[in-house]
């Protein structure tokens, strides 16, 4: 196997699309597409996360405790963000699905996106073609909103975010 030189942005959404695909089958030629990533990349991020422990040796299972601890413990502090400039994009955090119907706020966040319809604070994606990913996968759309409710919110988004992230999770 090869050396593990750190976990990249894309590592997260390449793992969390295979947990919004559930008990289906999935391809690594099927996720590039999907994610807008190159095939490589996809295989260099399934080679990183075998290495990290969130991903078995096969590759093929998940290591779903071990993923809910990084995000939880680990995903503000290695890819922080702070909200930016307003911009129009996707809504993200606690202004998208499933947090916008808990958490009441009057400034969204939002992925910059030119095809966006809300504007809002933006928050950086944690990689370029995230946004139009998520428009096609709704449960991959939450779940990556989530991850930045862990990244830019407060206690009590986050501690929501962690809860519907391991229901999500675990009791598939």
């Amino acid at each position: 196997m090869k050396k593990h030189s750190g976990m990249r942005p894309h590592d997260i959404a390449v793992l969390l699309k295979i947990a919004a695909k559930g008990d289906a089958p999935w391809l690594m030629k099927e996720l590039a597409i999907e994610l807008g990533i190159s095939a490589s990349e996809v295989s260099e991020s399934l080679n990183r996360s075998a290495i990290a422990g969130l991903l078995s040796k096969d590759k093929k299972r998940l290591m779903k405790s071990a993923i809910l601890d990084f995000l939880e413990s680990g995903l503000r502090y290695v890819y922080p963000q702070k909200p930016g400039a307003k911009a129009r994009g996707i809504p993200t955090a606690h202004a998208a699905p499933p947090l916008v119907h808990e958490i009441e706020s009057s400034e969204p966040y939002v992925w910059p996106y030119a095809k966006g319809t809300v504007r809002g604070e933006s928050i950086e994606p944690l990689y370029s073609n995230l946004p139009e990913a998520c428009l096609k996968d709704p449960l991959f759309y939450e779940y990556m909103a989530l991850c930045d409710a862990l990244r830019v919110g407060r206690a009590r988004e986050r501690k929501l975010a962690i809860q519907i992230l391991r229901k999500g999770l675990l009791d598939e």
